[in-house]
């Protein structure tokens, strides 16, 4: 049995959640090894011949790979496929993007946002915004699978000396061409990897009182997230979003602030290791999932908050 992984990097360095989908592969058990698309990615492969569990790297070096399209990476795990048992990606919007199309070249069906491993050929996954828990069974040869990292421990990053073997990229699909990118810089941790996070709602009332989430974000060194409500009422931008249909996150500190606790935002979250509730709506979903839970207006309370600390 042999599994391939699709290595999710920015051209400069992996992304964290790459080592939580090689501790999933660690489950299913045999060869480990990883495909790094890119544009001079020899570094990122490099990096990836060093996580310990790997046995293999994979490096695709082309310009027509530079910002990683879905058009062209597909036909390579296609080529790729027909050596391993299983094939997995990250359930981020770059593995979600990807899988799909690879799946349906190779006549197969993905399995998406794996929680659980129960054997090679089993495995869990949320339905219905994470309300019921669906044991999906797959006959295919080839498993093309995307994998929730915040469900699984990640490896060690470094121990390990993989080989690195070349593959030769022919040329573009042209099916698709890159147009622009605009990324949002910010010096706080990024939402799905930081260790605190700290989330307002529609509660907070506006743009300029977002503010207040964002320093005590900054006073206990997270993450800034937000809940739907919050981002369609534009007091943050898109990719502040956390629940189903926006980030999932898993921190060791999240707290929600005037987030009543929709199912949909619910599903993001409710893995987070501790969760502490600031609403005054006693009767409000959150504090169903809350370790702690506050019922006071977050304009005393979270000013205080950020006093004390």
């Amino acid at each position: 049995m042999s599994i391939l992984i699709l290595a999710e990097h920015d051209g400069k360095e992996l992304s964290p959640v790459t080592l939580n989908v090689i501790g999933a592969a660690t489950k299913i058990g045999g060869d480990i090894h990883i495909l790094v698309c890119g544009k001079d990615c020899d570094s990122i492969a490099q990096a990836a011949a060093s996580i310990s569990s790997v046995s293999k790297v994979i490096k695709a070096d082309n310009e027509v790979l530079e910002h990683h399209l879905a058009e062209n990476i597909a036909p390579i795990i296609v080529d790729l496929a027909k050596d391993y048992t299983h094939v997995l990606a990250p359930a981020t919007t770059f593995g979600k993007n990807i899988l799909p199309r690879a799946a349906a070249l190779l006549d197969v069906q993905q399995i998406s946002d794996i929680i659980v491993i129960e054997d090679a050929e089993t495995f869990k996954r949320p339905v219905y915004a994470g309300n019921a828990i669906a044991t999906v069974k797959s006959s295919d040869s080839i498993k093309l699978i995307t994998v929730r990292g915040t469900n699984f421990d990640p490896v060690e990053a470094a121990g390990g000396s993989a080989s690195v073997e070349e593959y030769s990229v022919t040329a573009s699909q042209d099916l698709s061409s890159f147009v622009s990118a605009e990324l949002s810089e910010s010096e706080r941790p990024e939402l799905t990897s930081a260790k605190v996070v700290v989330s307002g709602g529609r509660g907070v009332g506006s743009e300029e009182k977002f503010e207040l989430i964002e320093q005590l974000a900054d006073k206990l060194g997270g993450a800034v997230g937000a809940s739907r409500a919050a981002v369609d009422a534009g007091y943050v931008p898109n990719d502040y979003q956390v629940g189903q249909t926006g980030k999932v996150v898993a921190p060791e500190l999240y707290i929600a602030v005037g987030i009543s606790g929709a199912i949909q935002h619910l599903a993001g979250m409710k893995d987070s290791k501790v969760i502490v509730a600031i609403n005054r709506d006693e009767d409000a979903p959150i504090f169903s999932v809350a370790d702690y839970g506050l019922v006071a207006d977050l304009f005393d309370a979270v000013p205080e908050l950020i006093e004390k600390l």
